[in-house]
């Protein structure tokens, strides 16, 4: 908005002069989020940034340290990066931008100048899991698009460890849709430690002025006879798999168009089956793969495009022929009414109506009413391919997906995506067609159409992607329904859903004094974030007292967390386990010193002796630097500490977000040459599921005798941890083969196998045998181990990948190129570029860290 007599603009130090306008609805949602954690509901396009942004000049003006905003995607963060760099005064260079394509070398340097920090939240809790930030200076934490934080989504875990570190919290949560119904909302506000809920909707006075009516309005498709048979000849599988499973006792109905909820339900059934090692219940759980695999093809051709599950059809076939594949997998490409389907979606070479409808609309839009931009919205990417593929012969067409690759399916770089989104705002296309990451905040221009390819089942979607339109002018918005499919159903139940969030929230509005009551501290469990740090922040969020610490005493019989209350006040694990009213601890369980003396004396012999051929290799001097530089990272003054590294690849699993909460123990992120885990100079952990074990047995791209024999030339004490169940009857694989790869495991290579329940036992396990290992017997952490080297090459290599933490697989790869490693020393940048798998960051790196001046 240009400036000019009229309008006013808020006032602040830290604000840019005559940029941000005075909004009555803005100034006193940031006036509640300033004084504790609030959640601040705000339809879309009414500046919820704006009223964080305010929130943040205060803090950071009033009480200093600084800012962390988190966006669930990059172009969000880039949006939001470059927005703040103009409404502050604050030096650009202090707002950074911290997302996956920025190294964590970098970002933990750049974390200790910046005064706010924009970034996506898994990279931050990749930072804090591998110990390389604290947010124990962060004064003011926002987490926009906040509906998304329950599960396992960064959001929650990321609050949990701000409440328990941070000295002066503040927590602001914002959201056009925090949730579909009470429970939903109470979930997020607890999740991320929210005691203050604050809701604006489009009836209120102050904010009506802001908005405009968006007419929604619904187009029936019908489809022609040749998609219908290729999706009656799906459902004729499904219930052929239903009627499998109904003999099991597990469901009641075979409809193919059975609700996902009856499905789930069918699922924590056959997992009760299997969790009492029921036979029945792994061969249901695999029939239960097959119905979901077909339903999704359904939904494709029933509400997307012959192309979508064309593409499908393909992936499938590919898993099938793959090492390792899935039963279902095998059993889906393989059933004669599947492969009917596929041919019939190969031959069809007519016009999804759809598609049809949409460039009829696009043309009303654009050609007769003389529009400027449309988004079309759809849940496929195949889809968005296809469809911009088929726009563009009448319109401008861009499309806008997201970064991950898919087979058959290229995503888009960060780059590729910020440049589509700046060339809409010009105007130099017409039609943005979308997957759902432009639904969520992207500020995208005002349109003249959204348009719904499919409707979506959630109320939150539904809204975000509505907020598209509307902004600045009345808007309208299309939904496509292909009748007598999913898509209605879909409809209906999103509509019903947004109804009852619209409900919500007005009652929420209503009722905010009862809904705070109800998210006071003293009646929620934030035992998590407790501990007395985290109680003395004063902060309206904060636990009181040590709930945190007594639960955890109580709760642990094993011995392992009661080790991590006794760190915490500053003793040692033997102390801890003998004064716990006579229960066992660590040190009961174990051998004799004299016994750990005995084998001490023998280890590396021991060690060696059993290596069944293999040359084990490591560096003897790159052990004791790494050592000391084990501890510089670990960021602690306190010697006691026990270290954990972890596999970057590990990050899947939520094992290391465990153990990184725990107070007794750090974790490090690295990239391991061999293993999951390292525990200390002696011990390294491979840890396997039972699916990922089997997969090394059926020709994976490393069998587990590969992985296991590197693991013996690095270690003198490595362990295979097998986590879950069903070994023996999850796949097709004889018991004999699998009780021979365990023996040969155990016996040729020396290597115990420990067998673990489930991720949080394994969790237990690992920080059970680091405090053994580095406070019992005092043992350092070395990422590369304690045995020596034996063969040149492998010398060789460990030299090379030690460059600029470049790995190994490209350590071989320059040696493999150049011959030696005074070549690799010695290259130019433009030769090193040359190498297969060296671009120009990691070739500028290598120079650095090779021709740099040692300080």
């Amino acid at each position: 908005m240009s400036a000019s007599e009229d309008v006013a603009y808020v006032d602040h130090p830290l604000l840019a002069p005559s940029f941000i306008e005075r909004r009555l609805y803005q100034i006193r949602l940031a006036g509640t989020a300033r004084d504790g954690h609030t959640l601040v509901c705000l339809p879309t396009g009414l500046g919820k940034t704006t009223v964080s942004l305010l929130v943040t000049a205060q803090r950071l003006h009033d009480v200093g340290g600084k800012s962390l905003f988190l966006a669930p995607t990059k172009p969000l963060v880039q949006q939001h990066a470059d927005f703040y760099r103009e409404a502050l005064t604050v030096p650009d260079d202090e707002i950074v931008v911290f997302t996956g394509d920025v190294r964590p070398d970098d970002r933990a340097e750049l974390w200790q100048e910046a005064q706010i920090v924009i970034a996506t939240p898994q990279v931050i809790e990749n930072d804090l899991i591998g110990n390389r930030i604290s947010l124990r200076d962060v004064t003011h934490l926002t987490f926009d698009e906040c509906h998304r934080a329950s599960g396992d989504y960064a959001y929650v875990y990321i609050a949990e460890r701000y409440h328990a570190d941070a000295e002066n919290p503040l927590v602001t949560g914002m959201s056009a849709s925090p949730g579909g119904d009470e429970e939903a909302i109470l979930e997020v506000c607890e999740n991320l430690g929210i005691v203050d809920v604050e809701v604006m909707t489009e009836e209120d006075a102050d904010v009506s002025e802001y908005t405009h009516d968006t007419d929604v309005e619904w187009n029936r498709i019908q489809l022609p006879d040749e998609i219908l048979e290729i999706r009656d000849a799906l459902n004729e599988v499904i219930t052929d798999r239903l009627e499998k499973l109904k003999q099991l006792g597990v469901t009641k109905s075979t409809k193919p168009d059975i609700s996902q909820k009856k499905l789930n339900r069918m699922r924590a059934e056959l997992q009760r089956l299997m969790n009492a090692d029921k036979s029945e219940g792994y061969k249901g759980m695999s029939t239960h793969a097959e119905v979901m695999k077909l339903r999704r093809a359904v939904e494709l051709v029933e509400t997307q495009s012959v192309e979508s599950v064309r593409r499908y059809f393909e992936r499938q076939r590919n898993a099938a022929r793959s090492s390792g594949a899935s039963k279902a997998s095998q059993r889906l490409v393989a059933e004669p009414k599947v492969r009917e389907a596929m041919r019939k979606a190969e031959s069809f070479d007519g016009l999804h109506p759809k598609f049809r409808k949409t460039r009829i609309l696009l043309a009303e839009t654009l050609g007769i009413q003389n529009g400027e931009r449309v988004i079309v919205f759809t849940e496929s990417r195949d889809t968005a391919e296809a469809l911009t593929e088929f726009l563009s012969e009448s319109f401008s067409v861009r499309r806008f997906v997201g970064q991950g690759d898919r087979e058959g399916s290229d995503g888009m770089t960060q780059n590729e995506q910020q440049e589509t989104l700046d060339k809409f705002r010009n105007g130099e296309f017409e039609v943005l067609v979308s997957t759902s990451v432009a639904e969520e905040g992207l500020d995208v221009p005002e349109v003249d159409l959204v348009l719904f390819f499919e409707p979506v089942p959630t109320a939150i979607r539904s809204i975000q992607r509505k907020g598209r339109t509307g902004r600045q002018a009345d808007g309208r918005v299309v939904v496509l329904l292909a009748e007598d499919t999913r898509d209605e159903a879909y409809f209906w139940i999103s509509r019903r859903r947004e109804k009852t969030m619209q409900n919500e929230l007005r009652d929420l509005k209503g009722a905010a004094d009862d809904l705070e009551a109800e998210l006071d501290p003293s009646q929620r469990d934030l035992s998590a974030f407790a501990g007395d740090d985290a109680s003395s922040a004063g902060s309206a969020g904060s636990s009181t007292g040590n709930e945190g610490v007594d639960a955890a005493s109580e709760g642990d019989a094993n011995g392992a967390s009661a080790t991590a209350s006794s760190a915490s006040n500053g003793r040692t694990a033997t102390a801890a386990a003998t004064d716990s009213g006579g229960q066992s601890g660590l040190a009961d369980f174990g051998p004799s010193d004299e016994a750990l003396a005995r084998a001490d004396d023998g280890d590396d012999s021991h060690g060696e002796d059993a290596d069944p051929g293999d040359d084990p290799a490591s560096d003897a001097e790159g052990d004791e630097v790494d050592d000391s530089a084990t501890v510089a990272a670990a960021g602690t003054d306190d010697e006691d500490t026990v270290e954990i590294v972890v596999d970057q690849r590990e990050l899947d699993s939520n094992i290391a977000r465990t153990l990184s909460k725990r107070a007794d123990l750090t974790t490090r992120l690295e990239t391991l040459a061999v293993g999951d885990y390292v525990l200390s100079d002696r011990v390294a952990v491979e840890r396997k599921s039972v699916s990922d074990f089997l997969d090394t047995l059926t020709g994976g791209d490393r069998s587990i005798f590969e992985q296991i024999a590197d693991l013996t030339r690095h270690y003198a004490r490595p362990l295979l941890v097998i986590e879950g169940r069903g070994l023996y009857e999850e796949r097709n694989i004889h018991p004999g083969a699998i009780r021979g790869a365990l023996s040969s495991v155990a016996v040729d290579f020396n290597v115990s196998v420990l067998f673990t329940e489930d991720e949080d036992d394994t969790a237990e396990l690992l920080a059970t045998i680091a405090t053994r290992e580095q406070t019992d017997r005092e043992r350092t952490v070395s990422v590369h181990g304690g045995k020596s080297a034996k063969t040149l090459d492998e010398q060789q290599e460990y030299v090379v990948s030690a460059i600029a933490d470049i790995g190994p697989v490209t350590a071989r790869t320059l040696l493999e190129a150049f011959g030696s490693v005074e070549a690799v020393m010695t290259a130019t940048e433009e030769d090193l570029k040359e190498v297969r798998g060296v671009g120009q960051v990691t070739a500028e790196r290598i120079r650095e860290v090779v021709g740099s001046e040692y300080r």
